[in-house]
């Protein structure tokens, strides 16, 4: 039971809100500002557990755009931008595998298209993302900021919204390059609208790794589990959104770990703000 109180760093606001299977109308837009923190942590799962040498700060500010180029195709864009650090040692020792040190860089950037198929009482939607390999690696302290790889991740999606409900989940695909293994998703989310101005969701959101790469990943890396090869995690959590009024609104995200690989254990937050065009 001591892993309920754990949390994943993901993008708790972002997760299901860019692959649901709603999209933008034709010529209209929406914009999210979102900060991720997990301030400092020092374990990671595994088989089994252990500690990374050094307390990790991950921070992660990014800006989130749809488009609707038609009123069932949106474009997407995803801009990362990482600020990670490695600070005291966790225990004492004479000869430290990695260094101190602070690291601002962007991280994998992407670039989507999401088309409607079907649009009766329920939505399907299909979804194809691409992340460039944007990210920077620092050796010394083994700070990572993004995948050594491309990602191309072909995703499908399902909703329906109800009065004051809405339902909706997704299944596919990342296939990295780089000798990454690629990985499965799978999520899914029921909302509630409690009051006008607010909605109150649940989700689960999980990744399992294929383990089909070979990817050399440096000690000093693994040591932070920073964007490492064969992560996995099973996750759940909340989320609130304000409607402050037809245009802007606010978000918060807290989720907490069933399980995981290679990422870490340690309390994460996201928080939001979002326009509509």
């Amino acid at each position: 039971m001591k892993k309920l109180v754990y949390f994943l760093l993901f993008t708790l606001s972002l997760s299901t809100y860019a692959q649901s299977p709603w999209t933008q109308k034709k010529g209209e837009a929406y914009l999210q500002l979102t900060f991720t923190t997990i301030p400092k942590y020092s374990e990671l799962y595994g088989n089994p557990d252990y500690s990374s040498e050094r307390e990790i700060s991950d921070n992660t500010l990014q800006l989130y755009a749809e488009y609707g180029l038609s009123d069932k195709t949106t474009l997407i864009a995803n801009l990362p931008l990482k600020l990670v650090a490695s600070n005291d040692l966790v225990t004492a020792t004479a000869t430290p595998i990695t260094t101190e040190e602070s690291l601002t860089s962007l991280g994998n950037v992407q670039l989507g298209i999401k088309h409607n198929f079907l649009n009766k009482k329920w939505l399907v939607s299909g979804q194809l993302t691409v992340e460039a390999n944007t990210g920077t690696f620092n050796a010394a302290s083994g700070l990572r900021t993004g995948y050594d790889a491309w990602t191309f991740t072909p995703i499908v999606s399902i909703g329906r919204g109800f009065n004051s409900w809405y339902i909706q989940a997704f299944t596919g695909v990342d296939i990295r390059t780089n000798e990454y293994s690629s990985a499965y998703k799978l999520g899914g989310e029921l909302g509630y609208k409690a009051a006008d101005w607010l909605w109150v969701a649940g989700f689960l959101d999980g990744v399992a790794s294929f383990q089909n790469g070979e990817a050399v990943i440096p000690v000093t890396n693994t040591l932070t589990g920073l964007y490492v090869n064969n992560q996995s995690y099973a996750a759940f959590g909340l989320k609130f959104i304000g409607e402050i009024n037809k245009n802007f609104g606010a978000n918060l995200g807290l989720g907490g770990a069933l399980g995981g690989r290679r990422v870490p254990k340690s309390p994460a937050l996201s928080v939001g703000v979002y326009y509509k065009l």
